[in-house]
């Protein structure tokens, strides 16, 4: 009860607004604009990787998240429990910050010293994040002078860098990332039955590493390869701790260090791009239509069909002069059907089932919508398509009623 009464809160304070992109991910918006819908969308697109990823590295970030409090609830700091983690974060900068009991200087900013091997050979400039409630994402990320050689993954490149392709945009898709006929996946639910442990840790990543990073040819373990584009700046090449031993040598700890904040710059990435590509695409497609693709395109065919049978028995009942006249208006009945195909082909939106509640998730399959604001829009719209149908059907209509019968 206490989710639901939440959930309305929510809705109530977008009764004249789109919801965010945030509100989206956080679970807080209802169909057909929520994170069930957005993934469908992505689906669609054959790119629901990114966000499986963003999902995945979420989970990651919470399990670790998990990791510090637990410590600190047995009473001990993190400094006496994982030195080379606390070293590094107080070095560094650490998205955790608040959970570890760091306050680092600039509200959270990390410094620039470089650890490690863990990725990539070039300068790299990281991402910093202060919103712990909501998983520690920065909203307006701040960039920070550029990183030595050999440190973990960085940011993506400054506006006086080349921008890369978004994993999105046409120029910039690759074919492990676009598989039209991929099976859906869900992402990686990671249990707390037992404690967490620093090499659950360093599975988390692994899997994360392997799944979404690693090029197809390197999967382990016989793991489903989901290989997401990158840019170059933030690839990582290689994972050289297992998830199998304990590392134990001092290079091996100090990368173990890492594995909290490995992933955070390719998340924010993600999120940017998700954010500024497809989740525009994905309002206009719910909040304005309630048709998928192939629901749209059948509509067309069925509309053109009828059409041309209304059109066919038209010109027949003018050119037979077919008695009495009245009979011509009759010929609403397909006009009716064909236009409105036609029109919620170009509207992506069918107004029946606006008027009924309802909006598709697949192809013909329907769920109600929940979301105030969006179902304000799109009655709206089914109004004015209702409008524009009816106009067409009388003009048709009437034009052919009015047109005098000559009989071949």
């Amino acid at each position: 009860m206490d989710d639901e009464h939440q959930q309305e809160d929510w809705a109530g304070s977008r009764i004249n607004r789109l919801p965010s992109f945030t509100e989206v991910l956080s679970r807080r918006t209802r169909p057909p604009v929520d994170l069930f819908m957005f993934y469908l969308f992505l689906q669609r697109e054959g790119a629901e990787d990114v966000l499986d990823f963003w999902l995945d590295v979420q989970q990651h970030e919470n399990l670790c998240r998990a990791y510090f409090k637990d410590v600190r609830k047995s009473g001990r700091s993190i400094k006496e429990d994982w030195p080379q983690y606390w070293d590094y974060a107080r070095r560094r900068g650490s998205i955790y910050g608040t959970v570890v009991g760091l306050h680092p200087d600039g509200n959270g900013k990390r410094s620039t010293a470089s650890t490690g091997d863990l990725v990539g050979e070039q300068e790299k400039r990281h991402l910093v994040a202060t919103d712990e409630k909501h998983g520690a994402r920065s909203t307006s990320p701040n960039f920070i002078t550029p990183m030595s050689e050999g440190t973990r993954v960085g940011s993506p490149p400054t506006e006086d860098q080349p921008r890369s392709s978004t994993p999105f945009s046409l120029s910039g898709r690759t074919p492990t990332l676009f598989n039209l006929k991929r099976a859906s996946r869900a992402p990686t639910v990671i249990p707390r039955s037992t404690p967490i442990t620093r090499q659950n840790l360093i599975a988390s990543a692994e899997r994360i590493y392997f799944r979404y990073l690693s090029p197809a040819g390197n999967v382990v373990n016989s793991q489903e390869n989901h290989e997401i584009y990158l840019p170059p700046s933030l690839r990582i090449h290689s994972f050289p701790l297992s998830s199998a031993s304990e590392p134990r040598t001092q290079t091996e700890l100090n990368l173990m260090a890492q594995i909290p904040d490995m992933f955070h710059a390719q998340k924010e990435y993600c999120f940017r791009a998700m954010e500024q590509d497809a989740f525009p695409r994905f309002l206009r497609s719910k909040a304005f239509g309630n048709l998928t693709p192939v629901s749209g395109l059948v509509r067309l065919i069925l509309g053109l069909i009828i059409l041309w049978i209304g059109l066919a028995t038209a010109f027949s009942l003018v050119f037979l002069d077919v008695q009495p006249k009245s009979k011509r208006f009759f010929l609403f009945l397909p006009f009716s059907f064909a236009v409105l195909f036609l029109v919620s082909h170009q509207y992506e939106l069918d107004p029946i089932l606006v008027f009924l509640g309802q909006s598709e998730t697949t192809p013909f399959r329907t769920l109600t919508i929940r979301e105030p604001y969006v179902k304000k829009l799109l009655l709206g719209r089914a109004i004015w398509v209702s409008v524009l149908t009816a106009a067409f059907v009388v003009a048709l209509t009437f034009i052919f009623w009015a047109v005098p019968g000559h009989r071949l």
